[in-house]
């Protein structure tokens, strides 16, 4: 990959960032313009946002762990909400893709990932070793479920939102 296409590149998964986190639909947004030159199919999309995910989360837990180094699942839970509130799109497309993976290849790349992230997050945790996997797997998997249940806001668009006062005013006016 040359300079200019590492480049390119950036902007491109950077462009389509911004459209996941302004549609919040859990879809790949496809439409973006370069993405079909830049990335050759969806998947190659989705391991790079797989990738932003994950380096993103990764970075805030340990900035979270040095900040609460007493109780480390609690600041791998602060870290992974952090994480959401930055790349809210990313995580909607990530969650749509594993339950509704559109090939059997996407299904095993995005278990290996899951899988994987919630390894880290137990093992940043102190909750498991790097020898068992799949223990770590279950035990990451629980981690992340506190996460997003004591976290409201996942998954809601901005658009999503309760009218003001002066919207409640000016609809009970039209009507």
């Amino acid at each position: 990959m040359t300079w200019k296409n590492h480049h390119r590149r950036g902007e491109v998964l950077r462009e389509v960032i911004r459209t996941a986190d302004e549609r919040r639909d859990g879809i790949l947004p496809m439409d973006v313009p370069g993405v079909n030159e830049t990335f050759s199919d969806e998947l190659t999309l989705l391991g790079s946002l797989q990738l932003r995910w994950h380096t993103s989360l990764s970075g805030r837990i340990d900035q979270a762990l040095a900040e609460e180094p007493v109780d480390l699942e609690s600041a791998v839970v602060s870290a992974w909400q952090a994480t959401a509130d930055a790349l809210p799109g990313v995580r909607r497309v990530l969650d749509h893709y594993t339950a509704s993976p559109t090939s059997p290849e996407m299904a095993a790349v995005m278990a290996r990932a899951t899988g994987k992230e919630h390894a880290m997050i137990a093992l940043m945790a102190g909750r498991s070793g790097q020898d068992d996997t799949a223990a770590a797997a279950r035990i990451g998997e629980a981690i992340a479920l506190r996460a997003r249940t004591s976290y409201p806001t996942v998954g809601a668009s901005r658009h999503d939102h309760a009218p003001t006062l002066v919207e409640r005013l000016k609809a009970v006016l039209a009507a």
